[in-house]
C-alpha cells in the first residue's frame, strides 16, 4: 500500500509544480525556509533599486511618460486619441524587446462631451466653469434656463423635494473622502431627477481647488428620467450656496452637447517576460491606458501604466528571467468602471488557478510608502518579508486591502492582489481635471515607485511556490 501511495504522490507532483499546496491550510514549507528563500533575493533587490533609482534607468519611466503624454494627450474611451495611444504602446513594447506583445479586443463606451456652457444670469452675470459627466445626456439645443436650488446632501434634497421640481439642483456636498463623496457625482443626476429637477450641477469631488472642475463617470437608472449633469468648481458651488443661504434667487443657463455613440472596439495591451520554469503561471502588473478627456492623463493613470512597463524593462535589462511569467496589462475603459478589465477577466478566468498575484497602480506615482495587499495571513507574511528588502529606500510598509478597479474581479475570487501606496495628499487636487499633466509628475518619485513595483513582482514571480490562498 505504501508503494501505491508513493506512486500516487509522484504523479501529483507535475500537476502542482511551482504551486502553493496550502489551499487546505497546510503550509508546505516551514516559514523559516520561506524567509530564507526571500532573504536570498537581497542582491537582486539591490540591483533593481540601484538600476531604477541611481543607475542608467533612473528617470526613464518619467521620460517615457512625458513623450507619450505630450505626443498623445488625453485618451477618453472610444476616442481617436485612445486608439493612437494603444498603437503607440504596442510599438513601444515591441521595440523594448518584450515578449508576446499583443492586443486583446474589447468593447468600450463611446461618449463625447461636445460643446458645454454655463452662465449665471441672476443675481449677476457670471461664467460657470463646467465639465459634463461621462454618459450625461445633452440639454435641448436651446439649452436650459432655470432657477437653482442648492443642497448639501441627498437627505436635504429629499426633504426639499417640492422645491426642486423644475429647477437645477446644485450639490455643495463637503469633501470627506473620495469613496464617501464620489456618490454625489455618480448618483446626483438620478436623485435630482427623482424630485423633478431639470438638470444637476455637482461640486467637484476634490480636496483642493483653483476654480477647476473635475469630471468623471455617472450612472443613470432604468425608469428614472435622464437629465443633463456636470461638475462645477468648488468655488462656484460654495458661492451659490452662500447666495442661497442669504435668500437670493439664482438663475442659471446651461447648454451641453453631449452625445453617446455605439460601443467602440478597443484593446487591452499585453506584454510579457515568459517564465523559465512555470510559464503558465502569471504575475500580473498593470495600470490603465485610458484617461479622461481633459489634461494629459499623466497622473491618472499614465504613471501607473508606465511604472508597470518599467518593471518588465528593469527585469529584462538586468538579464533576469523569473520562473513564472511576468505579464504587463495596460487596461482600456477603466474610467467607465473597469470595462476592459472585466472582459479580460471573463476571457482568462478559466485559468484563475494560474494567477499568482494581480497588481495595479492607479492612485498616483507620488512618493511611495509601501504596498497595500489583499490575501490571507500567510501570504501577507511573505509580502512583508519581500517588502523588507526595500529597506535601503525606506519603503517597507504593508497596508490592508489592495485597491484597483481593474483587479477587483480577480481579488473577489480569491487571487491575492496588491496596489501601490503613495502620498495621496495632492492626488485629488488634479484628479480628472485639466490639471492632470506632466507637471504633476516627479521623476525621482517615479523611480522609487518603479523600484518597489519591480522588486515585489519579480520576487513573487521567481519564488519556488505561488502565494498561498
Amino acid at each position: 500500500m505504501k508503494y501505491l501511495f508513493l506512486i500516487f504522490f509522484m504523479n501529483l507532483l507535475p500537476r502542482y509544480a511551482g504551486r502553493s499546496l496550502s489551499r487546505d491550510g497546510n503550509y508546505p514549507k516551514a516559514f523559516e525556509g520561506i524567509r530564507n528563500e526571500i532573504a536570498g533575493y537581497y542582491d537582486v533587490a539591490k540591483a533593481i533599486i540601484d538600476l531604477a533609482v541611481y543607475g542608467k534607468a533612473q528617470n526613464r519611466s518619467y521620460e517615457r511618460l512625458a513623450v507619450f503624454a505630450d505626443t498623445i494627450g488625453p485618451r477618453l474611451s472610444g476616442s481617436a486619441n485612445l486608439d493612437a495611444a494603444i498603437k503607440y504602446m504596442y510599438n513601444a513594447l515591441q521595440k523594448d524587446g518584450l515578449e508576446n506583445v499583443h492586443l486583446e479586443p474589447v468593447k468600450v463606451p463611446h461618449w463625447e462631451r461636445g460643446e458645454e456652457f454655463a452662465m449665471m444670469l441672476e443675481p449677476r452675470n457670471h461664467s460657470i466653469a463646467i465639465l459634463g459627466l461621462g454618459s450625461s445626456v445633452a440639454t435641448p439645443p436651446e439649452g436650459i434656463t432655470a432657477e437653482v436650488i442648492v443642497v448639501s446632501s441627498f437627505d436635504e434634497l429629499h426633504r426639499r423635494a417640492q422645491e426642486a421640481k423644475g429647477k437645477i439642483v446644485v450639490y455643495n456636498q463637503p469633501f470627506i473622502s473620495y469613496g464617501e463623496t464620489v456618490r454625489y457625482r455618480s448618483l446626483g443626476a438620478v436623485e435630482a431627477a427623482k424630485v423633478g429637477a431639470v438638470a444637476s450641477l455637482i461640486r467637484s469631488v476634490a480636496s483642493f481647488s483653483i476654480d477647476s472642475p473635475h469630471t468623471g463617470w455617472q450612472n443613470y437608472q432604468s425608469g428614472i428620467p435622464q437629465i443633463p449633469t456636470a461638475c462645477i468648481s468648488v468655488e462656484d458651488a460654495e458661492m451659490m450656496s452662500r447666495m442661497s443661504f442669504r435668500g437670493i434667487k439664482i438663475i442659471v443657463y446651461l447648454k451641453m452637447g453631449a452625445k453617446t455613440y455605439p460601443d467602440s472596439t478597443s484593446f487591452n495591451t499585453v506584454a510579457e517576460i515568459v517564465g523559465s520554469k512555470y510559464p503558465e503561471q502569471i504575475v500580473l502588473v498593470s495600470g490603465h491606458l485610458d484617461s479622461w478627456d481633459v489634461g494629459q492623463g499623466a497622473m491618472d493613470d499614465g504613471g501607473g501604466a508606465f511604472i508597470s512597463w518599467e518593471a518588465l524593462s528593469l527585469v529584462k535589462d538586468l538579464g533576469l528571467r523569473p520562473k513564472r511569467t511576468l505579464r504587463l496589462v495596460l487596461w482600456t475603459g477603466e474610467e467607465q468602471g473597469g470595462i476592459g478589465a472585466e472582459q479580460y477577466y471573463q476571457l482568462h478566468k478559466e485559468n484563475i488557478s494560474n494567477f499568482d498575484i494581480v497588481m495595479e497602480s492607479d492612485e498616483g506615482t507620488f512618493k511611495p510608502s509601501g504596498l497595500a495587499f489583499t490575501g490571507n495571513a500567510k501570504a501577507r507574511d511573505i509580502i512583508k518579508e519581500i517588502m523588507a528588502l526595500l529597506l535601503p529606500i525606506n519603503i517597507t510598509e504593508v497596508y490592508d486591502t489592495a485597491d484597483g478597479t481593474d483587479i477587483n474581479f480577480w481579488m473577489r475570487d480569491g487571487v491575492p492582489g496588491a496596489s501601490l501606496r503613495d502620498d495621496l495628499s495632492k492626488y485629488f487636487w488634479f484628479h480628472h481635471s485639466q490639471g492632470d499633466t506632466m507637471t504633476v509628475q516627479d521623476p525621482k518619485q517615479m523611480n522609487l515607485c518603479a523600484a518597489v513595483w519591480t522588486v515585489v513582482s519579480y520576487i513573487i514571480a521567481d519564488m519556488e511556490e505561488m502565494l498561498p490562498r
